[in-house]
């Protein structure tokens, strides 16, 4: 087992942490997936996310990335059940606009709904402004990370939202699509990333109210 990642171009201590994700994973998958198909999302989220990217978060963000993408493809294609409906937010960068998009539809949904957010090009790091800017509403992204978009996202996908990013989203038959037109939190000030944030908000309660209609948020 592990031989790919074996192969990686990583330290021992971080090998040894992303082996211990690998064996997770296999746990938790078990009967779904087999070990190789586990061992190759780990390898690919690796590959995707970059370790010079997140640095020493990397078997963290690796674990979690892989995770969403083995538990999207198990949704695609009715290995598992969907609890909740799932909601893929996407933007250019998946910093700021999504991320923000997520925090408050999971602080708002309170479990009525599963969210997913990826980046057509993601960046190094979540915008510290919209961290700030979420933190004064109680809303914690300093552990969130930008992620690629991928095929198993929207596949998985019951409402993609997207915000800015053109068509990098596929298109599949009986989803919900929507595009947002935000501005861009990137490179703007606080009381500007304030703005942009009660503006997402007011879309996500609106969204909330027709995914889930007995919302009481």
């Amino acid at each position: 087992m592990a031989t790919q990642l074996r192969n990686l171009n990583v330290d021992l201590a971080t090998r040894g942490h992303l082996e211990k994700g690998l064996d997770a994973l296999c746990s938790e998958f078990s009967g779904i997936f087999g070990a190789e198909t586990i061992e190759r999302y780990m390898a690919e989220s690796l590959d995707e996310l970059g370790p010079a990217r997140i640095e020493n978060f990397v078997p963290l963000f690796v674990h979690r990335f892989a995770r969403e993408r083995l538990r999207a493809l198990a949704q695609a294609d009715a290995m598992i059940t969907k609890d909740v409906p799932e909601v893929l937010f996407v933007c250019v960068h998946n910093a700021g606009r999504s991320q923000i998009a997520a925090g408050l539809l999971n602080k708002l949904a309170d479990g009525r709904v599963h969210v997913r957010t990826a980046g057509s090009d993601p960046a190094e790091e979540i915008n510290p402004a919209a961290i700030e800017a979420m933190a004064e509403i109680g809303i914690d992204l300093s552990q969130e990370f930008p992620k690629p978009l991928n095929d198993e996202f929207v596949r998985a996908a019951d409402a993609v939202i997207t915000m800015g990013c053109g068509d990098a989203c596929p298109i599949y038959p009986g989803k919900r699509y929507e595009d947002w037109e935000l501005a861009d939190p990137a490179g703007q000030d606080l009381e500007s990333v304030r703005r942009i944030r009660d503006d997402i908000e007011d879309r996500v309660r609106g969204l909330l109210d027709e995914l889930v209609p007995d919302n009481f948020a």
